[in-house]
């Protein structure tokens, strides 16, 4: 039986901040970019939570707690701005939307 150390969440938790990091940077869509945000923030929950688990105490959940919070709110908002733009311009493409310049 293979035992669970900090050291598989760390790997997990790196894919997936990659995962999040690459769609991030190459994504034109901005529901696309708002989900890779989120997936970063899900690694670092993880890394969080791993951490104060195999330390002992609660401070690490407790803060992924609080982190998963502001997540929501921040799609939240995300999502409302991507609304009003889609309402504006008819689409979501955040390299055609040249027209939010002063």
């Amino acid at each position: 039986m293979i035992e669970v150390t900090v050291f598989y969440y760390l790997v997990l938790s790196v894919i997936i901040f990659s995962i999040g990091a690459y769609g991030m940077l190459s994504s034109k869509n901005g529901v696309r970019l708002l989900m890779s945000i989120e997936i970063m923030l899900n690694a670092v929950n993880i890394n969080l939570v791993a951490f104060s688990s195999f330390q002992g105490n609660l401070t690490g959940q407790v803060f992924a707690a609080f982190t998963i919070a502001i997540a929501a709110a921040e799609a939240t908002v995300g999502l409302a701005i991507l609304l009003a733009l889609y309402r504006s311009f008819g689409t979501v493409n955040l390299r055609k939307i040249s027209k939010m310049r002063w």
